[in-house]
């Protein structure tokens, strides 16, 4: 089972660079729990570039860069498919 609604979709974030930016999502309630992964302009991120953490859902950039602004969706996922969050747009000026 995986439900249609995000229990919190990301929401648009504005930093100055250099400043922290994080991108929260709970994703719907499934069954098994979805795992959660990103995407930014509509390509995935990795989980190893060591300058984004993913944790619990959560999209941490702790020093964000002009080059982290785009739109980034939350992509939820388990056996029985996947479902994308509403997109979010990080702005860094």
């Amino acid at each position: 089972v995986l439900r249609d609604d995000f229990r919190q979709p990301p929401g648009d974030v504005v930093v100055a660079a250099g400043e922290p930016a994080v991108l929260e999502c709970v994703p719907p309630r499934g069954h098994p729990e979805p795992s959660v992964s990103w995407k930014k302009d509509g390509a995935w991120l990795s989980s190893k570039d060591e300058r984004l953490t993913i944790r619990g859902g959560k999209l941490m950039v702790p020093s964000a860069r002009k080059s982290d602004a785009g739109v980034y969706v939350c992509v939820a996922t388990n056996m029985v498919g996947e479902r994308d969050s509403e997109p979010a747009e990080l702005v860094v000026f």
